[in-house]
């Protein structure tokens, strides 16, 4: 080798060796350069969300910050995805808010059905005009039909997996103020299975009602904030003694019910409220005192909020973590609006979005699929 080029290349080598100790400074009245180490890990998380396996593996040798990062990210589970309802057409697409992509794929079998809730990447779906339910799962093209039944709005849930022997499908009706009949179904039945229970509480089930399913019970919020609960193995219902969530008067303006939010972890029941002019408050039902306590943090859980259906996850990259994210895209599908409790601010920041103005039956956080090839 050259003399000259040898040369060179001890210069290159001294250069980024010094680099990855030290600063440096251009001028006093100009922004310093600091090393790769001290990037924000934010940031890095972000960078590391777009690489494969491979490349994570690779990035993590550059230094420890990098190495801790590169691992932490390595580990996480996979955010829920936001499928949109067209108003026309078979074209459905799908928003990643992790690498905030967009994917689209035609599903003819949709055609008619209104969507009603989901769960491991299942849908359940109602054709209004053959009243006739059904689960669908859009990336293996898997359908599993249920019994006909005529339902008036679309607050159905269903337990678990359609394909396990122990899921349950669950709708209630408001038949007085102090009467409801729910409906039960499972995949297989050749009917439903349709009673009348009291109310021991005024409890007015409407379309607006937010169901959840949490340790072998259906949770379902009503209107006016109190807690129904059903129990399909005792057949029991219960409307549970404990005051509606208190949230300031302005959370109360026009469609305010359109803004509120049912999701569970861990048998936690939580309820988000939000306003269009404030920032979004989250209670969880404290079952041992029967009350609901409002939450300043999520302990690194991340809640996905929809009309129809919330999830929650944890170890997520650190960036979306004790944070809400909420259905909807900002910035020409670029951002999905998350409110973060630990900074207590939206993102995109001034992001306040008024529910009452959206669509509820737009859009749904559904289970992603493993493989993309679906979409190629």
């Amino acid at each position: 080798m050259p003399a000259n080029k040898r040369r060179r290349i001890k210069s290159l080598s001294a250069a980024i060796r010094d680099d990855r100790k030290t600063s440096i400074v251009a001028k006093p009245d100009t922004l310093e350069l600091t090393s790769w180490s001290d990037l924000p890990a934010e940031l890095l998380e972000l960078i590391l969300s777009q690489l494969t396996l491979r490349e994570n593996i690779r990035f993590s040798a550059v230094c420890k910050s990098w190495q801790s990062i590169a691992v932490s990210v390595r580990l996480v589970n996979q955010p829920p995805w936001i499928m949109y309802f067209p108003k026309f057409g078979d074209l459905y697409e799908f928003y990643d808010p992790l690498s905030r992509k967009t994917y689209s794929i035609e599903l003819p079998e949709l055609s008619g059905s209104r969507v009603c809730y989901t769960k491991g990447g299942w849908l359940l779906l109602y054709r209004p005009r053959s009243h006739r339910l059904f689960f669908f799962n859009p990336f293996s093209r898997e359908l599993i039909k249920l019994p006909r039944f005529e339902i008036t709005c679309q607050i159905v849930a269903f337990s678990c997996d359609p394909k396990s022997p122990s899921c349950v499908v669950f709708t209630v009706k408001h038949v007085s103020p102090t009467v409801v009949a729910i409906s039960t179904c499972y995949p297989g039945a050749t009917e439903w299975t349709t009673a009348n229970y009291q109310n021991r509480l005024p409890f007015v089930s409407s379309i607006w009602n937010k169901l959840v399913f949490s340790d072998g019970q259906f949770y379902c919020l009503s209107l006016t904030g109190w807690l129904g609960v059903f129990d399909p193995k005792e057949l029991t219902w219960n409307v549970l003694v404990v005051p509606p969530p208190r949230c300031p008067e302005n959370f109360f303006t026009k469609n305010w019910w359109k803004g509120k939010f049912l999701a569970e972890h861990n048998g936690d029941i939580l309820v988000i409220y939000t306003c269009c002019s404030d920032y979004p408050i989250i209670f969880k039902l404290d079952q041992t005192n029967m009350v609901w306590e409002e939450v300043k943090t999520l302990d690194g859980i991340t809640l996905f909020a929809s009309f129809l259906s919330s999830h929650s996850r944890t170890d997520l990259p650190g960036i979306m973590r004790n944070s809400v994210y909420f259905s909807k895209v900002r910035f020409y599908g670029k951002r999905c609006i998350s409110f973060s409790l630990k900074d207590c601010r939206y993102y995109p920041r001034k992001q306040f979005h008024d529910w009452g103005e959206q669509d509820p039956f737009e859009s749904i956080w559904i289970d992603p699929p493993h493989d993309l090839s679906i979409f190629m």
